[in-house]
């Protein structure tokens, strides 16, 4: 947890590496307007400190044969902590469930699903998700299409106006 405060750059390296992960060091360096070495360890601070939890491929799930999303509505019969925590393992257990997002109100968790057709997710829906402990109802919306799917958070890359440290030993970024 070397590092706190963001300064430009660090938001700089976050944003692009957020939209590229892939971005190889000297281009993400460049991007930022320092040289590669400190990049690396700015990234490598940004990972150590949390920022970054990690790196993925975003996949394409209808070529690769689910066709169905759906988001599951999920009310439970009992919210004391050790049922929430019983029912979030589970959902663990089951690699359809995409997502899975505790919350207030009426529903307690909100599940994004995906399944090769609607039969299959009726399949998982009656032997699996209904099937489970504790859990009382569960309201199906089926996504039609998906308008804007972007990952992460908005940064604003001018955002504060902290020192930008981390300069080498020549004084260069």
């Amino acid at each position: 947890m070397r590092r706190v405060k963001l300064d430009r750059i660090d938001r700089r390296i976050l944003r692009d590496l957020q939209a590229n992960g892939r971005m190889t060091n000297v281009d993400l360096a460049r991007r930022a307007g320092i040289s590669a070495p400190p990049c690396l360890r700015r990234v490598r601070a940004l990972e150590e400190a949390g920022f970054i939890r990690g790196y993925h491929a975003d996949l394409n799930p209808e070529t690769l044969g689910y066709s169905v999303t759906v988001f599951a509505q999920v009310g439970l019969n009992s919210q004391a902590e050790p049922d929430l925590k019983r029912f979030e393992e589970r959902v663990v257990s089951w690699p359809q469930v995409r997502e899975c997002h505790m919350l207030a109100g009426e529903t307690d968790f909100l599940l994004k699903v995906v399944a090769e057709d609607w039969d299959d997710y009726q399949r998982f829906l009656t032997t699996q998700l209904t099937a489970a402990p504790n859990v009382s109802h569960v309201k199906s919306a089926l996504a039609i299409r998906c308008s804007k799917s972007v990952p992460g958070v908005p940064i604003d890359v001018e955002a504060g106006d902290e020192p930008e440290g981390d300069e080498d030993a020549d004084g260069e970024e």
